[in-house]
């Protein structure tokens, strides 16, 4: 959908009871369980996969292609192809977006911008099937 032909490993994970205080920089994927007071910011070719699961919280920006939320961000967030947010997910920031996904339950409290203004934005709102 997005030209991407696999998901890019999960090199990197930050467990749960672990705190960071400053910036991370990674490739390929990075998976946070504990929490980061800092910038988390993929580098290379776009081909990045982050994921912030329900227990985790991040104070700072955001960045990376596939960005996949369910636990806690205040900063702007920046998914350069998807921004998934689940159910859990808490957001107190802007989001710019190719494509959003976001499941019934997840908050934003800030703007969202779509990164290609000329083109209608993908927006998809992901329901539960009672």
């Amino acid at each position: 959908m997005f030209g991407w032909k696999k998901t890019p490993p999960i090199r990197t994970l930050i467990g749960e009871g672990t705190t960071i205080a400053g910036e991370i920089r990674f490739q390929d994927g990075l998976r946070i369980d504990g929490e980061v007071q800092g910038n988390v910011l993929a580098q290379g070719d776009g081909r990045s996969l982050l994921v912030i699961s329900e227990k985790a919280r991040v104070t700072g920006k955001v960045r990376a292609g596939h960005v996949i939320i369910n636990g806690s961000v205040v900063g702007p967030v920046t998914a350069e192809d998807l921004l998934e947010l689940q159910p859990k997910a808490r957001i107190l920031g802007d989001v710019h977006y190719e494509a959003l996904e976001m499941h019934q339950g997840a908050t934003i409290d800030g703007e969202l911008h779509p990164l290609k203004v000329d083109d209608k934005p993908t927006l998809k709102l992901a329901i539960k099937n009672a």
